[in-house]
């Protein structure tokens, strides 16, 4: 019988496994035991589509909207995405430079196949989100990770990224609001870095604004809005997070035309067009009223509000002032080297794991996103869950010593 390892790519060999979704499964089976965990590992809202989303779908489909789409998406998807980009975003894409997507994730594993060759270096401000690197290995990138901690809010320098610039350098991939940190990039953060970057017109800047209606601050600011960058600015978004529409599959881009047509042709070879209907709801989202998505966003501030305030009350835990999505990322680091008399944590994988099995408390270990100092607990679950969730955290961290 032929080894079975060996009939694998070195590709899929080499991708390493989604953190989140293994915690995820890990929290099935332990329900299968009939253990009460509380999992907050998904980056998923758990409130429902809002019902005039849901009723331009139905109506979509009692239209016959059941075919096959264009590739980069509906003229009425691609319009309105055009008009809120001006709208909310200070940027002018035309309908002929946005691509619409199984979700921004597939936009950004578009991008990278489409910008990638073997050796280009994509730089990654870090912590990252978890599929970030993974894509850009996929794709044959090399990863240049860019990192700030805990006391800088997870916000590298101006400095550091032009230190991390060379000939090599194919693009810089951030996200803000940021997953998992929850760091909000500031109009002037953002200046400073469009300003590091503007002399290099080799390095695409690529902006992912999935959390944009998930932000505390008042004010959300996409990078491609300045001048001396917004011609080499992609703007990857989608409607997720910001309208609870996870399971719809939809993301999309706005890139300059050469980029939005190769990303297109990548995507004619892969998927096609997104879910019909979907789009036809997408476009009905993004030009109606957002009272439900700022509804969303208000009630995501009081969690966060709630879990910093519970998560100060344990020592040694170290969190910032999230200001956007509905995740904290706390360094733990000074539980490294403790145990309870049978395990040992000697990194933040441990860490999750002594929760997850003690506790019964789904977290993420931040060595995914390129923290092993850290974890991300996403607060996108009830004010109930929350309390009890982190009741039973400090009482089993209080039994290491």
């Amino acid at each position: 019988m032929s080894n079975t390892h060996t009939m694998l790519s070195e590709r899929v060999q080499n991708l390493s496994e989604s953190e989140t979704l293994k915690m995820a499964r890990m929290a099935r089976e332990l329900r299968a035991l009939g253990h009460d965990v509380i999992s907050l590992s998904l980056g998923e809202p758990d409130f429902d589509t809002p019902d005039h989303i849901k009723e331009a779908a139905y109506q979509a489909l009692k239209d016959g909207y059941t075919k096959y789409t264009p590739v980069a998406g509906l003229p009425e998807l691609t319009k309105a995405i055009s008009e809120k980009f001006k709208r909310d975003n200070n940027l002018d894409y035309r309908p002929e430079q946005i691509v619409v997507s199984n979700g921004a994730k597939q936009s950004i594993y578009n991008l990278c196949q489409a910008l990638l060759n073997p050796g280009d270096e994509a730089i990654l401000f870090s912590p990252y989100w978890v599929s970030y690197l993974e894509i850009v290995k996929l794709s044959g990138g090399t990863p240049v990770c860019v990192y700030a901690g805990v006391e800088r809010d997870f916000k590298p320098t101006p400095q550091q990224l032009a230190d991390a610039i060379t000939p090599r350098t194919k693009f810089v991939l951030f996200s803000s609001p940021c997953n998992p940190t929850g760091s909000v990039f500031t109009r002037e953060e953002l200046e400073a870095y469009a300003n590091v970057l503007a002399p290099h017109e080799h390095v695409v800047v690529i902006s992912d604004e999935i959390y944009e209606f998930i932000n505390f601050t008042h004010e959300h600011v996409s990078i491609g809005s300045f001048p001396q960058v917004k011609d080499r600015t992609v703007t990857v978004n989608g409607f997720a997070k910001g309208f609870a529409m996870t399971g719809w599959r939809l993301g999309y881009m706005g890139a300059p035309k050469y980029i939005a047509d190769a990303c297109s042709k990548i995507q004619g070879q892969v998927t096609s067009g997104a879910a019909s209907f979907s789009q036809k709801a997408g476009a009905v989202a993004l030009m109606a009223d957002l009272a439900p998505t700022e509804a969303m966003r208000e009630a995501f501030r009081e969690r966060r509000d709630i879990i910093l305030s519970m998560i100060e009350e344990i020592p040694g835990i170290r969190a910032n002032h999230p200001d956007g999505a509905f995740y904290i990322f706390p360094d733990v680091s000074s539980y490294f080297g403790k145990t309870d008399g049978h395990t040992v944590i000697k990194d933040a994988d441990d860490f999750c794991d002594y929760v997850m099995t003690s506790a019964y408390v789904g977290l993420v270990s931040g060595a995914a996103f390129g923290d092993p100092n850290c974890f991300r607990l996403s607060y996108a679950a009830s004010e109930e869950q929350l309390r009890e969730a982190i009741r039973r955290m400090k009482e089993v961290l209080g039994r290491l010593k």
